[in-house]
């Protein structure tokens, strides 16, 4: 008879999140998850297989919060000018966990065209928030994918503290190239 769980999956996976908040997913370790919660690392392995379990339901965590962040944006009003705030917030108040997600290495390699779908659940819905703007669908995606290239470069700058930005300049930012790219796509599809 396999023993008792001395910690629910729950309890496990908050105390890993709060490490790799804190210490990066670099100290992720059994020794360090058992010292959190106060316990050898054993327990961790009567709800886990292995550690490589326990990182990827702390990512499916990181993941949860950062879709919290992306619900709120989209609930912005322009919702895509409020997606890349709050993706740039996430990487300023999470800088970890923000590493984590979206500053690492992967075993897939996607292409700039594909890499917004394979890094991010949220694709469709921020996608439908472009296409508000009256864009086929081709110059919707191609609008997107500009935007979160710079955007995504604001927040590598925040999370590694590279430099500091108010959020007014971040706004600001977002606003003047959305609008230059937004302008020239649709001069292009006039002619």
């Amino acid at each position: 008879m396999p023993p008792k769980a001395k910690f629910t999956k729950e309890q496990i996976v908050r105390a890993a999140l709060e490490i790799v908040r804190e210490h990066g997913a670099d100290e992720l370790t059994a020794r360090a998850l058992g010292k959190k919660l106060g316990s050898s690392a054993c327990p961790i392995f009567t709800v886990f297989e292995n550690m490589d379990e326990v990182m990827r339901e702390t990512e499916n965590a990181a993941y949860r919060l950062y879709d919290e962040y992306i619900a709120q944006g989209l609930q912005d009003t322009p919702a895509f000018k409020g997606v890349g705030m709050q993706y740039i917030a996430f990487a300023i108040k999470e800088p970890k966990l923000f590493r984590l997600l979206f500053m690492r290495e992967r075993e897939q390699n996607p292409t700039i065209g594909t890499v917004l779908p394979v890094i991010d659940a949220n694709y469709p819905r921020i996608l439908s928030s472009v296409k508000a703007y009256g864009l086929s669908d081709a110059n919707a995606e191609t609008l997107y994918r500009h935007l979160w290239v710079y955007s995504h470069g604001i927040a590598v700058l925040c999370a590694t503290r590279v430099c500091a930005l108010t959020i007014e300049e971040i706004g600001n930012m977002l606003t003047e190239i959305f609008v230059a790219l937004l302008k020239e796509i649709k001069a292009g599809e006039q002619t």
